[in-house]
C-alpha cells in the first residue's frame, strides 16, 4: 500500500495558481509583490505533473486577484490553472489564456513608438503561433515571448 505525502499544505480561503510552467513560479511571486505582503504564500517549484514533466504552483492565502493580474499571469504561464478556494473547496477553476486584446499591462519595445513619448496607454493584438507573439497597435512591431516587458 502505498502512502501519500503532501508536500504543500491546503488553503481555507484563497488563490491556487496551478501548473506553472517549471522555474516560472518566482517570476509570478515577483511579478503579484507577494515578497512584500504579510500574508502566507506557498511555492512550490519542481513538482511532479501528468500534464508536464516538472510544474511549479503558488498558492496565496485569503486573496482572490484582479483581471488583470490574472492576465499579467497568462502572458508568464499561459499553461497555468486558476483556483479560488472558500472552505477548503475549489469554487472556480479557470484555463488561463493569453487574451486577444492585452491593453496597458505590456510595454512597447519600440523606442520611437508613441506609447513610450506620450501619456498613451498600450494596446496589443496577439498573433496566433508559437512561440508567443504580440503585435503593438500603434506602431505594429512584433515581440515574441522573450521579448515582451510588463508595465
Amino acid at each position: 500500500m502505498t502512502e501519500e505525502v503532501y508536500k504543500v499544505y491546503k488553503l481555507r480561503d484563497g488563490t491556487v495558481i496551478d501548473h506553472i510552467p517549471h522555474w516560472k513560479g518566482m517570476q509570478i511571486i515577483e511579478l503579484l509583490g507577494l515578497q512584500s505582503e504579510s500574508r502566507f504564500v506557498t511555492l512550490g517549484i519542481g513538482l511532479s505533473s501528468k500534464r508536464h514533466k516538472r510544474k511549479d504552483i503558488v498558492k496565496i492565502e485569503h486573496r482572490e486577484l484582479t483581471e488583470e493580474e490574472v492576465q499579467r499571469i497568462a502572458l508568464i504561464a499561459p499553461t497555468a490553472t486558476l483556483n479560488i478556494i472558500r472552505g477548503h473547496t475549489v469554487v472556480k477553476k479557470i484555463r488561463l489564456a493569453v487574451p486577444e486584446v492585452i491593453e496597458g499591462i505590456v510595454k512597447c519595445g519600440n523606442p520611437k513608438c508613441i506609447t513610450n513619448d506620450e501619456a498613451v496607454r498600450t494596446k496589443f493584438f496577439r498573433v496566433n503561433g508559437k512561440p508567443l507573439t504580440l503585435r503593438c497597435y500603434f506602431c505594429e512591431r512584433a515581440f515574441t515571448e522573450d521579448e515582451i516587458t510588463l508595465a
